[in-house]
């Protein structure tokens, strides 16, 4: 049977809930109704202001309040000014953890999702688990994971880049 994520999926410490989400399907619907579904294979976790990968690490700012917010709202931006990442927030509010959805089954790259999927900033800020254009679904179905230190991120010094917190369906 098929399931959307609730809430409480994501109301809990991002290394619980990144790699569960490996394996579920993200749901994309265009404004022509076009239903778009890709399973997610890949996900990075991050976690809270003492996390130098983490947006948070430098503390509140405009671009980052979102991270404190609800768990369970969409947080997209724009990196290297051309590609939109996408993740969720989750944990507690005022303790800002993320999930970057990294790549699906197909497109193996988190700016190469956003693009098939139509995700841009003006997701930013929606709740994922109360929203009719994008959504995440469960299957059932549980791959094998394997961990891996995330990408991306030399600037955080070799601890934060090197802590193995991507999440990757074993092929």
């Amino acid at each position: 049977m098929i399931k959307k994520l609730k809430e409480d999926f994501f109301h809990r410490d991002v290394l619980e809930a990144a790699p569960e989400l490996v394996g579920k399907i993200l749901v994309r619907r265009l404004p022509d109704g076009t239903l778009l579904r890709e399973r997610i294979a890949e996900t990075e976790a991050y976690r809270g202001e003492e996390d130098k990968g983490c947006h948070a690490s430098k503390g509140r700012t405009k671009r980052t309040e979102i991270l404190y917010g609800e768990s369970g709202v969409i947080y997209v931006y724009l990196c290297y000014g051309m590609h939109w990442l996408m993740n969720v927030i989750t944990g507690e509010k005022d303790q800002p953890q993320g999930i970057l959805i990294r790549a699906g089954e197909v497109h193996d790259g988190p700016a190469k999702l956003t693009k098939y999927m139509g995700i841009n900033g003006e997701l930013n800020g929606q709740k994922i688990y109360q929203n009719d254009d994008i959504w995440i679904e469960d299957d059932g179905f549980r791959p094998d994971i394997v961990t891996a230190p995330r990408v991306g991120i030399d600037y955080a010094g070799e601890y934060w880049k090197d802590v193995p917190w991507r999440f990757i369906a074993k092929e």
